[in-house]
């Protein structure tokens, strides 16, 4: 099963980070579902999260409720997990960058996370997958 990856779907930088994603996910398997979906927040509840925290992007790694596999990764290794199921040379960023202790990526990530919306603007709804991507789309 795809991973799926939560992202705050009226953010700026959010939209360009699932636009890089699926320009460069070759085997297509990463799917998508905006943190302001009923999807995202029974994902979040099995994991005891508030579903209105829009602070950060997840991936939900095996995703399926009745799965105790399941395993949600927020922030830093949210991110370096993306980069590392991506073509070249992103497996190799995500190798330096996770040489970085987890507080220092952390920290760089809530820093650029605070200020996304007054940096990469936001819209005041998701906007709309290319009809190519849709299928890729949970929440629509």
């Amino acid at each position: 099963m795809p991973h799926i990856l939560l992202y705050d779907g009226v953010c700026g930088l959010c939209h360009r980070f699932v636009q890089f994603i699926l320009r460069r996910d070759r085997h297509a398997i990463f799917r998508f579902a905006s943190l302001q979906s009923p999807l995202a927040s029974r994902i979040l509840a099995r994991h005891n999260l508030n579903p209105g925290a829009l602070d950060t992007v997840y991936v939900v790694v095996n995703p399926d409720s009745e799965n105790s596999n399941e395993l949600l990764l927020a922030r830093s290794d949210a991110a370096l997990f993306v980069l590392k199921h991506l073509g070249a040379p992103w497996p190799a960023a995500a190798f330096l960058l996770q040489l970085l202790p987890e507080f220092l990526r952390d920290s760089a990530y809530n820093a650029i996370a605070r200020h996304r919306y007054r940096i990469f603007g936001h819209s005041e709804s998701c906007p709309l997958p290319t009809a190519q991507d849709r299928d890729r789309f949970l929440d629509l």
